[in-house]
């Protein structure tokens, strides 16, 4: 008896070591952990999507290879945990990504004009060619926008669409003709611009609402299902190239649930996805907002995991960023402020009263201080009522948010998603309203203040998704063009900018305790990046991308001396594909 138990008591402690042998070890790397500020070490070891330990190259080598283990030598490169995205719209870029030229990156208005020339001579009749966000004039050796005469001449025969920010957009004459607009056309907050004879010029403004631009848009050439499935595919791939592997989607306008969810809720089934995504869903019809609420409360499920093989791969979240069309704190610094409509207030309660209720997490589109005082009254109105009690909710965006309100978002138990907005977007501000004296939005007033804050873009119709560029605005509090927006002593230190984007933004998903640090027990996501973050010149941090992105034990992108270890997905398409040609960021 005694022999059989030490038998079994062997065997369990064999299966058990074998048990802790790594999948994947990834060593002699400068692996930051992220725990604290400094710690580094030199190997991590990593079985069934979860680290298993971090250490000395000796000691994990030791504890955890076997003949299985799949071993990479970082080569003395910098390994951070996988950036985290708090707030940009990747499902939605996903179902356009093919269909858009981008000129995020590129350098010159020269450069740019000319991709749209090459890019219409290979667009097939019929088809538009659109750039949607992503790029400013201040990016241009030029610093200047195209006149849509320029736009005309380079583009003649087929139709053009070319957002810039929030507030403007071009339209070629090719375009008015496809869409028989004409000085009749009319947009409600918007203007259609005339010369002195009544033509539209093809100048498009938004003045209280971007109706017209986004509008137009939804007129243009729409991606088949099978190229919405590509597109989403290549738009994650690109992501993962800059060291992305979460993304909160924010939901967004013209972002119907559930029709407008279903390409990667396929690819999440499929476990096709390259990215944790957690989404919010948006109400869309003004008016109804709180039927959609009282809908998607009864028949969908909150923290419901759609893809089997990764943890949180593809997860409802909650409301928002937009709630009730009332309470939309549209921000175009075109223009001065608008002030939102005397119907916010009776419309917004008994939404909040009914995710409050229902224990739904939500997060609210808030650009002003003199808005989120209105949201606060609301919030504060319901939490008497029925106690917020450790609800997670949170503003979006909040760049003139006041010390007493953060105070009261800190008492409410709230967290605020910040974004570089104001990278594109801060000479247009210091125009319209002077030079700021303190840090817009105040991210350290709010650290200060214990309050989560997470970090993202915003991404894809105003700025780029490239999250160095993101991280270079924290680093610098300069703009895209150079000019110094922040007070230079208002910039964030390398270990605080990097845990907004880690650490930070899990918490904006409920997974503050599952991801953004690379230690054990948590996700193995992460990053071997193409520089050394922590010891290069912040002006330089822009250049850094991914050479090996890891999600969940997988590596789901490679590049440079990893190259052959990048996996295939399917070519581009449509064959006429921007993406094909070009690709997404431009160096």
């Amino acid at each position: 008896m005694k022999k059989l138990l030490l038998s079994v008591l062997l065997f369990v402690g064999f299966v058990s070591h074998s048990q802790q042998k790594a999948d994947l070890i990834i060593y002699n790397g400068k692996i930051a952990t992220m725990q604290k500020q400094n710690e580094f070490v030199q190997a991590i070891a990593i079985k069934d999507g979860i680290i298993l330990d971090t250490g000395t190259e000796k000691s994990i080598l030791a504890s955890y290879k076997s003949s299985t283990t799949k071993l990479i030598d970082a080569k003395g490169k910098t390994v951070i945990p996988g950036l985290n995205d708090s707030h940009m719209h990747v499902i939605r870029e996903g179902l356009n990504y093919n269909s858009e030229l981008r000129w995020d990156g590129v350098k010159t208005l020269k450069r740019a004009m000319e991709m749209l020339k090459e890019q219409a001579a290979r667009t097939p009749e019929g088809v538009w060619i659109k750039v949607i966000g992503g790029w400013n004039e201040f990016q241009f050796e030029e610093k200047r926008q195209p006149t849509i005469d320029e736009i005309n001449a380079a583009v003649p025969d087929k139709p053009v669409f070319i957002t810039y920010l929030y507030g403007k957009a071009f339209l070629n004459k090719k375009g008015i003709e496809v869409l028989k607009y004409t000085k009749d056309t009319k947009y409600e907050g918007s203007l259609l611009e005339q010369d002195a004879n009544g033509n539209l010029t093809g100048l498009m403004y938004a003045k209280e609402t971007p109706k017209a631009i986004y509008t137009t848009l939804g007129l243009t050439t729409k991606l088949s299902p099978e190229e919405r499935i590509n597109s989403s595919m290549q738009f994650n791939r690109e992501l993962n190239r800059f060291g992305l592997t979460s993304i909160i989607d924010a939901a967004g306008g013209s972002q119907n649930f559930p029709a407008d969810y279903v390409t990667s809720l396929e690819l999440a089934k499929q476990n096709k996805l390259t990215l944790r995504i957690s989404y919010y869903l948006f109400a869309q019809q003004k008016g109804k907002e709180l039927q959609d609420y009282e809908k998607w409360v009864a028949e969908t499920q909150i923290n419901k995991n759609d893809n089997l093989m990764v943890p949180n791969g593809y997860v409802e979240e909650g409301a928002g960023e937009n709630i009730v069309a009332s309470a939309a704190d549209f921000e175009n610094f075109l223009e001065p402020r608008i002030v939102l409509s005397d119907e916010m207030e009776k419309d917004l309660e008994p939404i909040i009263r009914l995710l409050a209720k229902n224990k739904w997490p939500f997060r609210l589109h808030a650009t002003y201080g003199e808005s989120i005082e209105r949201m606060l009254n609301v919030f504060e109105k319901v939490n008497n009522e029925i106690p917020f009690n450790g609800l997670r909710w949170f503003f979006d965006h909040a760049e003139t948010i006041t010390p007493s309100e953060l105070e009261r978002v800190k008492k409410l138990g709230g967290g605020i998603a910040v974004q570089f907005r104001m990278y594109y977007q801060g000479e247009l501000y210091n125009k319209m309203y002077g030079v700021p004296k303190t840090q817009l939005p105040p991210i350290k007033k709010m650290l200060e203040l214990g309050i989560p804050v997470g970090m993202g873009t915003d991404a894809t119709r105003i700025s780029t998704y490239n999250p160095w560029m993101s991280l270079h605005w924290l680093l610098t509090g300069k703009t895209i063009g150079g000019m110094q927006f922040w007070p230079k002593d208002q910039i964030l230190d390398k270990f605080t900018a990097l845990q907004l984007y880690t650490s930070g933004s899990a918490w904006f998903s409920g997974e503050e305790k599952e991801k953004g640090k690379l230690v054990k027990g948590m996700y193995a996501d992460l990053a071997i990046i193409s520089d050394d973050y922590f010891s290069l010149k912040p002006d330089d941090i822009r250049k850094i991308e991914s050479v090996l992105t890891v999600v969940n034990g997988k590596i789901v992108y490679a590049s440079a001396e990893y190259k052959n270890l990048n996996p295939e997905i399917p070519a581009v398409i449509p064959d006429w594909s921007p993406v094909k040609y070009f690709g997404g960021y431009q160096r």
